[in-house]
């Protein structure tokens, strides 16, 4: 049951991800889409929709391998510093 929401939690990101690459993509080639009126808004939402969505599954996976002990020391947290 864990792994089925584990997999929905990178899942919809994911597919936001990949709607905010389409945005940027008709913007680049002049198409519009319905909700915006401009088309560099539709590339700034675009963008922040693939930021977003790749630092949410890529922040999972670091804490995943975090709890693992499965990253480089670079990457362990330090309390003190």
């Amino acid at each position: 049951m864990g792994r089925i929401v584990a997999l929905i939690l990178l899942v919809i990101p994911g597919i936001l991800a990949g709607y905010g690459i389409k945005l940027m993509r008709d913007m680049l080639f002049g198409i519009l889409q319905k909700p915006f009126p401009f088309l560099w808004l539709q590339f700034l939402s675009g963008a922040i929709l693939f930021v977003a969505g790749l630092g949410f599954i890529a922040g999972f996976v670091l804490h995943r391998d975090r709890k693992r002990n499965k990253v480089q020391n670079r990457f362990n947290k330090s309390d003190g510093k």
